[in-house]
């Protein structure tokens, strides 16, 4: 048997059939939602929640910022309604190369011809001349390059993508070849070239006017900071986030998308708050044979870090069909069973005929690979990892977690005020939920008093097997025991109530008490 999976040696196949235990909690593996043209208003955003997304993304590569905020406006309406938390994430642009044309009208182009980039984006774009957002490609390439011109988050399926090859550089313009024959439609189209350095900053100016505007405005959770390449890139940014208000809490996430960014990898993890494997084009930089190896070492140097790990483009085919393919269904699976915290869906919610059901049918398919990932092997081989360096608060967390093993509880409930001590008990992906109780702080600037913890609850939204709710702020995270008696009753009341704690079941609780954590396990009466 593959001691990965934690199957039984005797198991009928059968059995694969039966249908599976309803269960109070979603998949552990979280789900992020690129809400657009297909994904925007009150009533489907509503169903996405229902349906499972935690975190939604905001992709700034088009619509402007009163498209965005009109669509984050009804999140809102949708999250009140519903009284599901979901975080917000900002989807940089980044260095981004695109095709302009003006015109909108599509472009054919034959194999065997020729076709000039140019940066002159006065020109009109036809089939023998594409304008182009750069001034720099020329400098940049050499005879015998590979580019590749595809729709804005190309799902591999459509016919409008093309590869071309550097036929020869021509002052500031490049003359290719086309390698296949194809029509180009469609409002949007970016040029991704193989394994090149394109000079142009991470953090565009674009990206920061957006960031101090819409981002400020929305306090967004998160940033994902497209084609992040050196660690410089991520300490930039934190130090651009550093003096905008309240999104000194922003968390960073490094989006991982060409040869440049791999090869800083390590680096890169131990800047940022988390990492997103940008499968699209690393697909295109990287031989097809290295996508999976790449993916799997990546996803384990997020676990062994603790920090989250988030696959993209994994049911491209949802975006127009309502099932995914086998290898897409297996691909899903497989990004659980890898350790992958959360999975984001792009064009599928995004542009997708089907984005409620995308989301659904990915819940479903992580929810089915939990059930049989080897959460014993993955404790074993993360405390062994992490040896004599582990620090006095990840001592007790992974005890919380070994404690919850050994007397089969139903819930790790543990009370926080930054998140830190649930994200490192999720670092050992106990095979129990983890009820994060975030207990806001009082911090004031002289002016007023303001609470903290909203950031923190909706940041865990896209860590595999947290589960937050706000705590009343009339108790704090450190204080006398009747309050922390009382915070306890209030958690384990919202846990029967919604019926993921019954009766004679054991909960393990991992608080602070003055200086020191405390761990400890509750055995509850009727």
């Amino acid at each position: 048997m593959n001691p990965h999976l934690n199957l039984e040696e005797n198991m009928r196949l059968a059995s694969v059939l039966e249908p599976s235990k309803p269960s109070f909690f979603p998949a552990r593996t979280k789900i992020v939602g690129t809400l657009g043209p297909q994904s925007r208003t009150v009533e489907i955003i509503t169903n996405c929640l229902k349906a499972g997304m935690s975190v939604a993304q905001f992709d700034f590569s088009w619509g402007d910022t009163e498209y965005h905020q009109e669509t984050l406006d009804n999140l809102k309406a949708a999250v009140k309604s519903t009284k599901k938390l979901c975080g917000v994430m900002l989807d940089t642009v980044g260095p981004e190369l695109q095709v302009i044309n003006k015109t909108e009208r599509p472009i054919s182009l034959q194999e065997d011809s020729f076709v000039v980039l140019t940066p002159d984006q006065d020109k009109e774009a036809t089939s023998s001349l594409l304008p182009i957002n750069f001034t720099g490609l020329s400098s940049a390439v050499k005879t015998g390059d590979t580019i590749f011109i595809g729709q804005y988050l190309f799902t591999g399926s459509e016919t409008t993508s093309v590869w071309l090859e550097v036929a020869e550089v021509n002052g500031e313009d490049v003359v290719c070849l086309v390698k296949n024959s194809t029509t180009l439609s469609g409002p949007l189209y970016t040029l991704h070239v193989s394994q090149i350095h394109i000079d142009l900053p991470t953090l565009t100016d674009k990206d920061k006017e957006v960031i101090s505007t819409w981002g400020v405005r929305n306090n967004i959770d998160i940033l994902s900071l497209s084609y992040t390449r050196h660690a410089e890139d991520v300490r930039h940014a934190r130090e651009f986030l550093s003096k905008l208000g309240d999104l000194y809490q922003t968390q960073i996430f490094a989006k991982i998308e060409n040869v440049e960014g791999l090869t800083h990898f390590d680096e890169i993890l131990e800047e940022a708050d988390g990492i997103i494997l940008s499968r699209g084009n690393l697909g295109i930089d990287l031989p097809p044979e290295k996508v999976f190896m790449f993916q799997k070492t990546a996803v384990f140097k997020c676990n062994m870090a603790g920090k989250p790990a988030v696959v993209t483009r994994v049911v491209d085919s949802m975006t127009e069909n309502l099932r995914p393919t086998r290898a897409e269904a297996t691909d899903v699976a497989n990004a659980v069973l890898d350790g992958s915290d959360a999975i984001l869906l792009g064009a599928e919610t995004l542009r997708g005929l089907y984005p409620v059901e995308t989301i659904s049918t990915v819940g479903k398919i992580c929810a089915e690979a939990e059930k049989v990932f080897n959460y014993d092997l993955y404790y074993k081989r993360t405390v062994k990892y992490a040896g004599d360096a582990m620090s006095h608060l990840e001592s007790i967390t992974s005890t919380a977690v070994r404690a919850a093993i050994k007397v089969k509880a139903s819930v790790i409930l543990c009370f926080t005020s930054t998140g830190g001590a649930a994200r490192l008990i999720a670092k050992y992906k106990p095979i129990t939920p983890v009820i994060s109780v975030v207990i806001p702080r009082l911090k004031t600037d002289q002016l007023r008093w303001t609470f903290t913890g909203a950031f923190e609850a909706r940041q865990s939204l896209i860590v595999r097997g947290v589960f937050p709710m706000l705590a009343d702020p009339r108790h704090q995270a450190e204080s006398t025991n009747a309050t922390n008696e009382s915070v306890l009753k209030v958690a384990l009341d919202h846990g029967k109530a919604a019926g993921f704690i019954k009766p004679h079941d054991r909960v393990v609780v991992c608080q602070k008490l003055g200086d020191s954590y405390v761990v400890k396990i509750l055995e509850l009466e009727d």
